[in-house]
């Protein structure tokens, strides 16, 4: 691995390896490049779904460079995705996957949902889960699920 000499530098890329790594290894993403499209489409969806206040409450807790992969793009004056549905949320994921992405969007977003309950604050996630329209909270694990 490449290292900066900047440990928090060093850090981010460290962490975020390991949770490209575990998408690979516990999800079944082909390599690390395939998990990282699923990630950031992911991300980006969900971003785009939570207010302005949730979105950065769940930003915070990312390692520096997914965090800099949440962000990216991302416009500050739009308002949150009408998204209820859990075939709305997957069509939003799609939008973001590479064309003739090998896995459904689903699957997809249940996997990084997944990883992110394992990796984040689980009360702190809890209240961004809760905060969601019941159908896409079922694509969150069981464990997540307070409601």
């Amino acid at each position: 691995m490449n290292e900066t000499h900047v440990a928090a530098l060093d850090h981010t890329i460290q962490q975020t390896n390991r949770w490209l790594k575990a998408l690979v290894n516990d999800y079944n993403f082909s390599d690390r490049h395939q998990a990282y499209n699923a990630l950031r489409a992911v991300l980006h969806a969900l971003r785009d779904r939570l207010t302005l206040e949730q979105a950065a409450h769940l930003g915070a807790q990312f390692p520096i460079l997914v965090r800099g992969i949440y962000y990216e793009g991302w416009h500050l004056g739009s308002r949150s995705a009408p998204e209820r549905q859990v075939d709305e949320f997957a069509a939003r994921v799609a939008q973001d996957l590479p064309p003739q992405f090998p896995r459904d969007p689903v699957s997809v977003t249940k996997a990084v949902f997944d990883l992110l309950w394992r990796e984040l604050d689980p009360g702190e996630t809890a209240k961004i889960i809760d905060e969601l329209p019941v159908p896409l909270r079922t694509l969150w694990p069981e464990a997540a699920r307070r409601n």
